[in-house]
């Protein structure tokens, strides 16, 4: 609940922050870890969504682009987790290049903001849905949703963050009910234990439910300025996590 009410405003659902605590704390086993988050993000999804709803904000056509381009690509993700990649170095890895730099150069352009554009237009159509496919597949292959990836990379791209968290909460939701039922399906082929653990999973959803809500409540109170470098703080942290992580692993 607590880590909902803090992500939840920027549009990130948290189940990326809790995969190393299911994998090093709670001892849930690969490949199971992966629809255990998915599950997670089932359960708590819908409490910043109503929120969301009730404001409109998920009438946005960006809303519909990155849900078009992300249901894909987390069947194919997940398909790929089960006979390909059972394994979470490498995406500790590709998640540390990627965030932790994404995070401190949202944070500096936010301290020190560059003279605005004339007319900077936003990223075409075409352009979003194809990353929202490319993060759907790694939402697929280990059970993050999205949200986490899409966020700091939309803002980064001069999107603002009220628009953007609606669109990446949407987005992680409805990845996470199809890759759900996609496990779901995969689970009755002999491949291993791919069950989510459902106490877990249904546990930290009904937290994040919770705080879901609350955290979209507060964002419409919250400036500009102060999401953006939550933000920021977010994707740093996330990639100094996953990077300490993957050089334990390497020691």
């Amino acid at each position: 609940m607590l880590i909902a009410v803090v992500t939840a405003p920027v549009g990130v659902s948290g189940a990326v922050f809790l995969l190393p605590l299911q994998l090093s704390v709670f001892g849930v086993p690969n490949p199971a870890v992966t629809p255990t988050n998915l599950l997670y993000n089932v359960v708590a999804g819908p409490g910043a969504l109503l929120r969301h709803h009730r404001s409109g904000a998920l009438r946005a056509p960006l809303v519909r682009l990155l849900v078009l381009g992300t249901l894909p690509g987390v069947v194919i993700g997940a398909v790929l987790r089960v006979f390909v990649l059972p394994g979470p170095h490498v995406f500790r890895l590709l998640v540390a290049a990627l965030m932790l730099p994404l995070g401190i150069w949202l944070v500096v352009r936010t301290l020190r903001p560059r003279e605005p554009k004339a007319g900077r237009p936003e990223p075409a159509p075409r352009t979003i849905t194809c990353l929202a496919l490319a993060v759907g597949v790694v939402g697929g292959i280990y059970g993050i949703g999205g949200g986490s990836i899409l966020g700091p990379i939309l803002v980064g791209r001069g999107i603002s963050v009220a628009k953007a968290a609606p669109a990446a909460l949407a987005s992680t939701f409805a990845t996470s009910l199809v890759g759900a039922t996609t496990y779901a399906l995969l689970s009755l082929t002999p491949t291993g234990n791919i069950a989510p653990d459902w106490s877990l999973g249904l546990a930290c959803g009904l937290g994040g439910l919770i705080g879901g809500y609350i955290g979209a409540r507060l964002q419409p109170h919250l400036p500009e300025t102060l999401l953006r470098l939550l933000l920021g703080t977010l994707a740093t942290a996330l990639g100094a996590l996953y990077g300490a992580e993957t050089a334990a692993t390497v020691v």
